[in-house]
């Protein structure tokens, strides 16, 4: 009797408190299903709804190991496309369709892909604090752990170097409700940030800076250019998806590595960046763009433009997805960092087979699959929180609303 997929559904759940979501697969063999990343944070239930309502009757009945005929099949058969909710979905089935498929063949996924080029996967950290001292002292505890690479912030995205704006930019009177920042204050409290860490810790270890769009481009290139002088690993998200344009003026103004991608849903955003050799590293969200088998394809074409993987890896990508970055790490030739948030004990209870942060590497645990699981009953003692996101509400001094 032919392998059918028999059931597909959305579990979300939240074991460090962000929302996740992941999709389970199963098939008429008993006991074969499989687990992928459709974690879409700031808007959970409307990714579980379209799995759950759409994807599933698309899917069942249809065979598992078909993995390219249906993630093609799952992203034109709304018609529009090219979405962070559909093409999250689409990803939540992908990838428990390639951990079917290595547990049908009794490999781990990055077997594959190819087989691996590497035994660990480097990793950077995220460094923050209030004060500068407050960020030197936990960079010094991932540098005590093994770690080689550090992504060091003053005060959150944005900086205002410890959260306070100075009293002459206060919003004015009947200002909206945000997340207000300067930025000014935040740009010339990367300078004095990165001036301290070398200056505390030499060159002896790689640098990163996140953006996170708080800047207008030209500013943007200003502060790339300022930090010529640190030797930065990369410069992330410094310009929002609708000013990529700006990237070729960056490009002829500075040397500093440029790293982008985490908001991209559409080949159309990555493709002249990367053609046109205007980033050094591609870090897409990979539910976000559809799953591993569109970030396989995308890695390969990076590969013809000396283009290296730089994953986005935060809370708010389930164990799950974690693994499968994990895995195409260890399998691609042209991976050049991962980023990683680390599991609290609670994630690491109920997604028993997690990859492991040993030194400065992550490793997987090379079961057949993509190696982890999820304890459902466990799970729903983790609920979601339905409230909407305040971060993303990102104003200026003056209370305009600016790209979070």
């Amino acid at each position: 009797m032919a392998l059918t997929i028999t059931d597909v559904r959305a579990i979300c759940t939240a074991p460090q408190r962000i929302p996740l979501v992941v999709v389970r697969v199963d098939t008429s063999e008993p006991g074969l299903y499989g687990l992928g990343c459709a974690t879409y944070t700031q808007r959970f239930l409307t990714v579980a709804h379209a799995v759950d309502t759409y994807m599933k009757p698309l899917l069942v009945g249809k065979d598992p190991t078909r993995i390219e005929d249906i993630w093609q099949m799952a992203m034109v058969s709304p018609y529009w496309r090219n979405g962070p909710i559909l093409n999250n979905a689409i990803s939540g089935v992908d990838q428990a369709l390639w951990d079917i498929k290595g547990k049908m063949a009794n490999m781990p996924v990055y077997e594959l892909l190819g087989g691996k080029v590497r035994e660990g996967v480097r990793v950077y950290r995220h460094a923050d604090g209030k004060t500068l001292e407050e960020v030197g002292d936990r960079m010094q505890a991932f540098m005590e752990d093994g770690v080689q690479v550090v992504r060091v912030q003053w005060g959150g995205y944005g900086g205002n170097a410890g959260g306070k704006m100075q009293n002459v930019n206060l919003p004015p009177e009947g200002a909206c409700e945000g997340a207000y920042y300067d930025p000014l204050q935040y740009q010339l409290s990367v300078t004095k940030l990165f001036d301290y860490i070398r200056n505390r810790f030499g060159f002896g270890i790689e640098l990163c800076h996140d953006v996170h769009e708080h800047l207008d481009p030209i500013e943007a290139v200003r502060l790339a250019r300022e930090l010529e002088p640190y030797r930065l690993f990369f410069y992330e998200d410094s310009l929002a998806p609708e000013q990529i344009e700006w990237f070729r003026i960056m490009r002829q103004q500075t040397c500093t590595p440029i790293a982008m991608g985490e908001l991209f849903n559409n080949p159309r955003e990555w493709t002249p960046l990367i053609a046109e050799k205007l980033i050094d590293y591609i870090r897409v969200h990979t539910s976000q763009i559809g799953g591993i088998t569109p970030s396989v394809k995308l890695a390969h074409f990076c590969e013809a433009f000396s283009v290296r993987t730089a994953w986005h890896g935060p809370g708010d990508v389930s164990p799950v997805g974690h693994a499968a970055n994990i895995h195409m790490d260890l399998a691609l030739w042209n991976f050049g960092i991962q980023e990683w948030s680390g599991f609290n004990q609670a994630s690491l209870d109920v997604f028993p087979g997690c990859p492991e942060l040993r030194k400065g590497y992550v490793y997987a645990n090379d079961k057949p699959g993509l190696g982890i699981d999820i304890d459902e009953e466990l799970a729903k003692k983790f609920p979601c929180d339905e409230r909407l996101p305040q971060w993303t509400n990102c104003r200026r001094p003056d209370g305009t609303l600016q790209r979070p």
